[in-house]
């Protein structure tokens, strides 16, 4: 008898950005990704990445991003979209909830990053 498929599929990993340990975890739920990239150890800053539904042009969704528990800065909503909306549309323009814990939000880093969490697709 073969074991049962999980009903919520995770995946994690740790690499190296930059000189700076950063692990990621990605949670497949029914209705969200949830995704975790922290270099603390902790979730850090929650960050919500919802496709926008109001945008006329299909062939370019828009993201809209919304701090629920952090501080509220503008690199946070950079930072959420830069790493969040691939994968919302590589999961059908599903929403994602991001915790991000950064020492290093550099550009760089941030596409380090993008490819960590491609490492660990779940949807």
């Amino acid at each position: 008898m073969s074991s049962p498929e999980p009903v919520i599929r995770s995946r994690r990993t740790e690499k190296e950005v930059n000189g700076v340990s950063t692990q990621v975890v990605c949670t497949e739920f029914s209705n969200y990704i949830f995704i975790v990239v922290t270099q603390y150890g902790k979730i850090g800053t929650l960050v919500s990445v919802t496709p926008d539904s109001r945008s006329n042009d299909i062939s370019t969704p828009s993201f809209s991003t919304k701090v629920l528990l952090g501080k509220d800065e503008p690199l946070t909503h950079v930072c959420a979209k830069n790493l969040a909306t691939f994968v919302s549309q590589a999961a059908g323009n599903r929403p994602v909830l991001l915790g991000l814990a950064l020492k290093d939000s550099s550009l760089d880093a941030i596409k380090q990053m993008k490819e960590v969490i491609k490492t660990c697709q779940v949807w």
